[in-house]
């Protein structure tokens, strides 16, 4: 374990250092300060965020079929509740007072010296939530965490750590978001999730900025055996920059890990998101599956995904969509083979709507900018396999939420 000092260290060491794919960001023009919040002991008790607002985030207001809540304003915590036994939710700062233990996990998945974006979040101001289902629980509604950004020109730092003990069954709805009035913001959040032996974790995200955000979150996951963790991403909204790049480790035999991601890049808008994951076990499995639109915004969509042993089975699948002659989709498929008896594949196709198809839909009465809307929502409407079916509505709400303005 890596002692407080030498983590500090490491830190320093990175504080220059640019992540090696995507734009660099001047760390100086954003600002550590905002006002503190109040802390609430209900969610119908916060007044600074609309039930409109939060349910745009994935946060239910009044908590129904919710498990419990999490909800941050720039670098306040103001409220954080379980509803249900098995489960535990806390700030990360109050989290690491109250378990030496949690010690052993702090920047395992995530390498603090990443790049300069990891080396803030641990050298500034931070906060983020601490989740943990304990061994066996399993709960029908999903965890719900809001991180939001009031303040103009403010660094969100956020450091989150999840974890899924054994035979656990852990699922989280989280969204991020930003007043839309702000010009310019900041979110560093890094992300740990940990998935012990039979555990299942699926996390749920959607990302509401302003047009003026930059946004930089830092994801690592360690999956044991007979683990599963499930990552369905939507960002539909313009911002001005977004980049992630998620790695998940098949640690143990059996283990899991499937990532899909919906990217919709509004003029303006530059992405450059993937995923990556690591096979180092037997009868290990993956999949990454992307469907990126551009209308007229940049959009690199990446995947990588490694065998390190013999015998396991991945998939990845990037599908582009260019509906403004000014957007670029630049798909980055990868596969890396180090052992006999891998069994890994990949696809990927960009391209524009098919005239024939708007003509058989229009011929059949819709209007061509109906006909346009159908063919974009069916190409969006990727089935998620293995995700519980309150999950799956719950998702398709959201997603429908941020279609009224971004399609």
């Amino acid at each position: 374990m890596h002692t407080l000092r030498e983590i500090e260290e490491r830190a320093r060491a990175a504080a220059d250092k640019p992540a090696p794919y995507g734009s660099d960001l001047d760390l100086a023009a954003y600002i550590d300060e905002a006002p503190e919040r109040s802390y609430v002991d209900s969610l119908e008790q916060l007044e600074e965020l609309g039930e409109e607002e939060l349910a745009r985030a994935g946060v239910v207001k009044s908590g129904r079929q919710r498990s419990g809540s999490f909800v941050q304003i720039d670098g306040s915590v103001v409220h954080r509740k379980a509803l249900e036994k098995g489960l535990e939710i806390l700030s990360t700062r109050e989290a690491l007072e109250k378990y030496d233990w949690l010690w052993g996990y702090y920047w395992k998945a995530v390498a603090v010296d990443s790049d300069k974006y990891t080396a803030a979040v641990e050298m500034g101001p931070y906060e983020g939530y601490f989740m943990r289902a304990l061994p066996g629980s399993r709960t029908i509604y999903p965890l719900q965490a809001c991180l939001y950004i009031r303040e103009p020109r403010f660094v969100q730092r956020v450091h989150n750590i999840i974890i899924a003990e054994e035979g656990s069954e852990l699922h989280i709805i989280t969204g991020c978001a930003s007043e839309h009035r702000i010009q310019a913001g900041l979110h560093l959040g890094v992300s740990e999730f940990y998935v012990k032996k039979g555990a299942r974790i699926t996390f749920t995200m959607v990302h509401n900025w302003a047009e003026g955000m930059d946004v930089r979150p830092r994801s690592g996951i360690v999956v044991e055996e007979g683990g599963l963790f499930m990552s369905n991403y939507v960002v539909m909204e313009p911002v001005r920059s977004l980049q992630l790049y998620p790695t998940a480790r098949l640690v143990g035999e059996g283990a899991t890990a499937r990532f899909h991601a919906i990217l919709v890049a509004q003029p303006g808008s530059e992405m450059d998101v993937g995923s990556r994951v690591i096979l180092s076990a037997p009868r290990c499995s993956a999949e990454i599956v992307s469907r990126a639109i551009t209308k007229g915004g940049y959009i690199a969509a990446r995947g990588h995904i490694r065998g390190e042993v013999g015998g396991v089975r991945a998939h990845l699948e990037c599908r582009g969509l260019i509906l403004d002659e000014r957007g670029v989709i630049h798909a980055v498929p990868e596969l890396e083979g180090r052992a006999e008896d891998v069994d890994m594949s990949h696809e990927a196709a960009v391209g524009k709507i098919a005239q024939e198809e708007v003509e058989y839909l229009m011929a059949r009465g819709l209007s061509e900018e109906e006909a346009v809307s159908t063919i974009v929502r069916g190409f969006l409407n990727v089935k998620i396999e293995g995700l519980p079916p309150l999950l799956e509505r719950e998702m398709r709400r959201m997603m429908e939420l941020s279609e009224e303005k971004a399609l």
